[in-house]
């Protein structure tokens, strides 16, 4: 399954902060939406990070509560591994477990068009065992 097909079933919207805005509103997003991350925005489009919630840890870990107040710029990642719409499920599996990450953003045309989770693909993942299983059934059913 491509990523394409993944984002017109789960949806293109993104949960987008901007980079001078507080980690104590990061998190208010985070807890608000159930989300476990958020693009950065800034001057650079489409994005210059993500913050997650390992971010936030990092953040408390290295600033303690001031890091409540201060900007998401200083704790956000800024190497972010992207994927496009052609990339497929078993890409992202391999990506995501090589790079230890859990959101990829997906990128078409220096656009941001949408974010796939570690839960997103186990989801079709599920979903294309379940189809293999269901035509193993018919197959050997059939004869």
């Amino acid at each position: 399954m491509q990523v394409k097909q993944l984002l017109e079933g789960k949806g293109r919207e993104v949960a987008t902060i901007e980079r001078s805005r507080s980690v104590a509103d990061a998190l208010t997003m985070l807890k608000e939406r159930r989300i476990g991350a958020l693009v950065v925005t800034g001057a650079t489009p489409p994005l210059v990070g993500i913050f997650s919630e390992r971010d936030a840890v990092r953040a408390f870990a290295s600033a303690g509560s001031a890091a409540f107040a201060m900007p998401v710029a200083n704790f956000m990642s800024d190497e972010v591994i992207i994927c496009h719409e052609a990339s497929t499920t078993t890409d992202l599996m391999m990506l995501m477990t090589e790079q230890r990450i859990r959101h990829v953003p997906v990128i078409e045309n220096n656009t941001l068009v949408g974010m796939i989770s570690i839960g997103d693909v186990v989801k079709a993942r599920l979903h294309e065992l379940e189809a293999e299983k269901r035509e193993l059934i018919d197959y050997v059913s059939a004869r």
